[in-house]
């Protein structure tokens, strides 16, 4: 084992350990990779709950989905221009040979749920091996500290690629969080003609106006009206249908938050009869990584502002506690082997 390698083990809901870790050699296809930061989201903290839906987790696990490191190794078959790379990775392990594999859309792989952090050993560990078809490079000079940050902004390029903003158009956002700052940026960047960011946090709209938004509204306060795209990543379905009332007829709506079971959502009727254009996003396909990563080395994303706390590993438990806090000085989380 290489010394003060270490892991944090989730054994089962509420019980965890922090444990020696033994770096596992690439096979062949893979890549070793020594983590720089890890993130830590929403789903992480149903992980450690232990209400993540059935089939969506796999204890004993290692979390970890959002992260950054270092090449350290190949296996056979894998470019050695690899190994010293800096990197990040897509967290779904797609089949690669169904149809919608082919067809690009490999979160909708239909050989069934896999991905990093879930079901396969995370990176909440001094290393992570996975296949090295999941990797994206990153420029010599990247900040990896940042970089933990591209995988919230991947599903965000996601619901941005979907949502095809043309410059000129009227855009908006509702939700202030990791998700709702990150649209700001990539909407900000297809200049649109306004864009407004709606949230329930007053001390987000400084930041908001940073990244590019013209106008902020709490949700209490009066909305204007006729937007061509909404990008929604509050989770909630009070948010889904703010965001629905922003549209014109025809208008635009990409989802990316998951509300509560049996909340009561999105009217129908009012779909139907204002012809709205829904869309949905879980993950990130490919093309959404590509596109986050492009944004990143172009210095049209910063995720720095967005990170509040950076705790070594064996702090877990209170970067647990963060995150589901509520308080509003608490940003992203990372943790540090």
């Amino acid at each position: 084992m290489t010394a003060g390698a270490v892991a944090v083990v989730v054994e089962a809901p509420g019980a965890h350990r922090l444990t020696g870790h033994e770096p596992r050699q690439p096979a062949a296809g893979e890549a070793l990779v020594r983590v720089h930061a890890v993130g830590i989201c929403g789903s992480d903290r149903e992980v450690y709950q232990g209400n993540r839906p059935e089939g969506y987790v796999r204890y004993p696990l290692t979390p970890g989905h959002e992260w950054s490191g270092t090449v350290a190794a190949v296996g056979a078959g894998v470019p050695a221009a690899l190994v010293g790379r800096k990197v990040v990775g897509e967290g779904f392990r797609n089949c690669q040979v169904c149809d919608r594999c082919h067809a690009g859309e490999t979160t909708l792989c239909t050989a069934g749920y896999e991905e990093t952090g879930f079901t396969q050993p995370g990176a909440m560990a001094t290393t992570l091996t996975l296949p090295a078809r999941l990797l994206h490079t990153l420029p010599d000079d990247a900040d990896l500290t940042a970089a933990a940050l591209l995988e919230p902004a991947a599903c965000v390029a996601a619901a941005a690629l979907k949502a095809n903003a043309r410059p000129g158009e009227r855009v908006a956002v509702v939700g202030t969080g990791t998700l709702g700052m990150f649209a700001v940026q990539f909407l900000s960047a297809g200049s649109p003609a306004e864009l407004l960011v709606v949230g329930t946090r007053p001390d987000r709209a400084e930041l908001s106006r940073t990244f590019g938004a013209d106008d902020f509204r709490t949700r209490d306060q009066e909305l204007p009206a006729d937007f061509d795209v909404v990008i929604e990543t509050a989770g909630s379905a009070s948010a889904a249908r703010t965001a629905a009332a922003l549209l014109r007829r025809g208008g635009r709506l990409v989802l990316t938050g998951i509300p509560a079971p049996g909340a009561d959502g999105l009217d129908p009727t009012d779909l139907v009869v204002r012809q709205l254009e829904v869309h949905t996003v879980f993950g990130a396909a490919p093309d959404a990584w590509a596109h986050t990563v492009r944004v990143f080395a172009a210095g049209l994303l910063d995720p720095l502002p967005l990170v509040s706390h950076e705790l070594p590993l064996d702090e877990f438990p209170r970067a647990i506690e963060l995150v589901g806090s509520g308080d509003p000085k608490v940003g992203k989380v990372l943790l540090r082997p």
